[in-house]
């Protein structure tokens, strides 16, 4: 299989919130107030939605907690998420690829297709750490949603667990570079600073100005 082969054939997972004031980037509030963070949220969700539909791929899919909204592009497939915890719910994920899938967050609007080109041929996962000890990326040649059920989620140790659960099953694991999650104030500038360009700098521009005047 060449690259561009094994990149064309992945499919591309997104798993997301729909942006609704009160259920997404809570801890953003204060100082945004919930409609502030959710319109941060939907605009990192645009970036990355952006991002993915741009890179190849064989299906793009949606794993989408509420219901599609303007923000959505053509070209993806929208699958409701899985009930129950964070790993359950990417472990279904994962469950309902026939082959090579990677899977992304709607936190980090700095990503680029060109991360999104993962290249199989000498490896059977892809590991891409979060920079507060999560992972923002995770790839599998072969989908196994064992590989993540009961891996703890949303504590400094999430990303060290798993890519330790890759390890242990004998997986050649690649690393994709570090990315920062927009999860607070201080993360969303930081952010904005790494993708000037994107809606999502564009959009927390927006509010910071309006709150100076």
């Amino acid at each position: 299989m060449n690259r561009t082969t094994a990149r064309a054939g992945t499919t591309l997972l997104v798993i997301a919130k729909e942006p609704v004031p009160g259920r997404v980037k809570t801890r953003l509030t204060p100082p945004y107030t919930p409609a502030q963070a959710a319109e941060l949220a939907e605009a990192s969700l645009a970036d990355t939605l952006a991002a993915v539909a741009t890179a190849p791929a064989a299906r793009r899919v949606l794993v989408l907690e509420g219901r599609p909204g303007p923000w959505l592009p053509a070209g993806f497939e929208v699958v409701p998420q899985h009930s129950g915890t964070l790993d359950l719910r990417l472990a279904a994920a994962f469950g309902a690829c026939s082959g090579p899938a990677l899977l992304i967050g709607m936190d980090t609007p700095q990503v680029t297709p060109r991360l999104l080109e993962v290249d199989w041929s000498a490896y059977d996962a892809w590991f891409g750490p979060a920079v507060d000890g999560g992972f923002w990326a995770l790839g599998l040649a072969v989908p196994d949603p064992a590989l993540l059920r009961g891996v703890p989620m949303s504590v400094p140790e999430t990303g060290a667990v798993q890519y330790e659960r890759l390890r242990a099953a004998g997986l050649r694991t690649g690393r994709l570079p570090a990315l920062r999650d927009v999860d607070t104030a201080e993360d969303a500038r930081l952010v904005a600073a790494e993708a000037p360009a994107g809606a999502f700098a564009a959009r927390l521009a927006d509010i910071d100005g309006a709150v100076r005047r």
